[in-house]
């Protein structure tokens, strides 16, 4: 086989079906990702114009063990008990709440706001069973305290099956 020198003009219907092909640009896709982190980000932090989309704030929290009960502690300051609200199953505990925002407007001055306003929810899986009616709640000096006894463990039972 004879090598043969590649002319563009010439040989340009041998091209054809590479058309299609874009040649792969690192920065395009660069900016397509910061443009999706950037509408993810935006979804989580209020917008503009007192609009909120999504959750504005995740509280801390704080999970010891004892002997008999587990003892979940959660920061959320600014909020009364009326705006808290707190669900035990066996399995986990799930708070919801929404700290209400104190709109003051100024016509002479300016005023620059760093506080977090909106809804919120935490939901806590616990490491073991607890028994939920039991569970008791304080809420003072902005944290949440809940104590969950434990629940006892259920004795293991043989079942016979018979088999035929």
């Amino acid at each position: 086989m004879a090598l043969v020198r590649w002319d563009p003009i010439r040989d340009i219907e041998r091209l054809e079906p590479f058309r299609e092909l874009e040649r792969w640009d690192p920065f395009r896709e660069i900016d397509s990702l910061q443009r999706r982190m950037n509408r993810l980000f935006e979804r989580m932090i209020p917008g503009d114009g007192g609009e909120r989309t999504g959750l504005t704030f995740i509280p801390a929290a704080e999970l010891e063990e004892t002997d008999n009960a587990f003892k979940l502690k959660l920061e959320i300051p600014g909020l009364e008990a009326k705006d808290v609200n707190v669900e035990v199953t066996p399995e986990a505990v799930s708070i919801t709440g929404e700290r209400k925002s104190e709109t003051t407007t100024e016509r002479e001055g300016y005023t620059r706001s760093e506080f977090r306003y909106g809804k919120f929810q935490r939901v806590i899986p616990l490491p073991s069973t607890v028994q939920h009616e039991q569970a008791q709640a304080e809420y003072k000096d902005g944290i949440l305290r809940l104590n969950l006894p434990k629940a006892e463990p259920q004795k293991q039972k043989a079942f016979k099956v018979n088999l035929g």
